[in-house]
């Protein structure tokens, strides 16, 4: 077994639980109650919301499939680019949008997964 891709599927595991649980309570439900938002945007980011839901949890089978099945390694390649790319995004958003780091912690928990991969994938 991949130690480090296993690893990723932990914290890819870990990340899809605080997305679900703690961010479903502090973003989407808020966002759902919210009545000065018309119904195709307001429902469209909840669309949008479950997307990431089903994307953080097809990563983290990716990254386990891969780590006691090498040849399952194209797996781990996409669920890695898709950590990388997040992980750069979440950076650049703050950057973009002049938030706050400590805000919008997203790219901390993609980083983390993607070196975890990167290193699963190195060995």
């Amino acid at each position: 077994m991949n130690i480090y891709l296993m690893s990723a599927a932990a914290m890819c595991g870990i990340t899809t639980f605080i997305h679900c649980y703690f961010g479903g309570k502090t973003i989407a439900a808020p966002l759902l109650r919210a009545s000065d938002i018309h119904d195709v945007p307001k429902y469209t980011n909840y669309f949008c919301w479950h997307l990431v839901s089903a994307m953080l949890a097809v990563m983290t089978l990716s990254f386990a499939w891969a780590a006691v099945s090498p040849a399952a390694v194209e797996a781990a390649v996409v669920a890695e680019l898709l950590a990388i790319t997040f992980t750069f995004w979440g950076i650049g958003l703050i950057l973009w949008k002049k938030q706050s780091f400590k805000d919008m912690p997203q790219w901390v928990l993609f980083g983390a997964i993607s070196l975890a991969g990167a290193m699963g994938l190195a060995v």
